[in-house]
């Protein structure tokens, strides 16, 4: 990025954001936070067979005695959380006045990541492009270290296209050990579904987050235009755009809204939509606050 998007006035930003949002991001953030994954703490999960070999003291003799079957107590893992971002970095994100879904995603990624290492998690940020998946932060806590990394978001360079399942599938994701945020426009004729679908097997709580520039919520060119496509420039058309070109861009707009919130909606993961200039307290406190995984 050849702007600073990530400066002391941006940082002065989260640090009060962060203030107001303490109370409210306690089940969504934190090392307090119980995993989904099954381990030691004192706190009773689930039951399952007992298993030869077992721990015997952790069989439910209560059980035993009302169903005559040896059935072994569950426990939730207690343990620091892991927040795993992932940033669309392909040429149609650098789309818009002055490249304003790049820097909204990288702002929205450094809150996220701010937010996570305030209550102790630990936080890996990742690049997609192309297949590819880049870490460019790896496993930071603690304030420190968010001071000392998170300048890297400022390096990032958004080219080519991120082919987003390609890039998370063969990644190691960790199991129920905290959030995972997708952050991109998901304006791709690629398949995103099985990154979603990856992650969601793992047990980790999903966020997909959708960003959009203006004109591509509310487009405003009118007459004969020439369109390339930012990902793959070769890939042009001329047209003139009058109320029903406007009008079935609206149409097929509404279906990559509705394409991936419903798809994150059938795997229990969770979707956010937000425009490219909307302010970052406003995402955190007024949208993505409502949302279940906040709670």
């Amino acid at each position: 990025m050849k702007k600073l998007v990530i400066d002391e006035a941006f940082l002065s930003e989260l640090e009060a954001l962060q203030t107001v949002l303490k109370n409210n991001v306690a089940g969504m953030f934190g090392g307090n936070r119980q995993s989904k994954n099954f381990g030691s703490s004192c706190e009773f999960a689930d039951y399952r067979d007992y298993i030869p070999g077992d721990d015997i003291t952790k069989i439910d003799w209560n059980a035993y005695a009302r169903f005559d079957k040896l059935y072994q107590k569950l426990y939730f893992d207690e343990r620091q959380m892991h927040t795993r971002i992932y940033i669309d970095a392909s040429r149609s994100m650098a789309h818009g006045d002055e490249a304003e879904k790049a820097e909204q995603a990288i702002k929205i990624a450094a809150a996220f990541a701010y937010l996570s290492v305030c209550e102790m998690d630990k936080v890996s940020i990742y690049v997609m492009q192309g297949g590819e998946l880049n870490e460019i932060v790896h496993s930071m806590v603690g304030k420190d270290a968010y001071l000392n990394c998170i300048n890297a978001l400022n390096e990032i360079e958004f080219d080519g296209d991120a082919k987003i399942s390609e890039a998370i599938v063969p990644s190691t994701v960790g199991r129920g050990d905290g959030l995972s945020v997708i952050i991109s426009d998901f304006l791709t004729d690629e398949d995103f579904e099985r990154a979603i679908d990856r992650l969601c097997e793992q047990k980790r709580d999903v966020l997909c987050v959708q960003v959009l520039s203006r004109e591509e919520i509310n487009p405003q060119v009118r007459g004969k235009m020439h369109l390339f496509d930012s990902e793959t420039p070769s890939r042009f058309f001329r047209k003139k755009i009058n109320q029903d070109v406007i009008r079935a861009y609206k149409d097929a707009f509404k279906f990559v809204v509705d394409r991936i919130k419903n798809y994150c909606e059938s795997r229990g993961a969770h979707y956010l939509f937000t425009s490219a200039y909307t302010p970052i307290s406003d995402i955190f406190f007024g949208n993505l606050i409502d949302l279940e995984v906040m709670k």
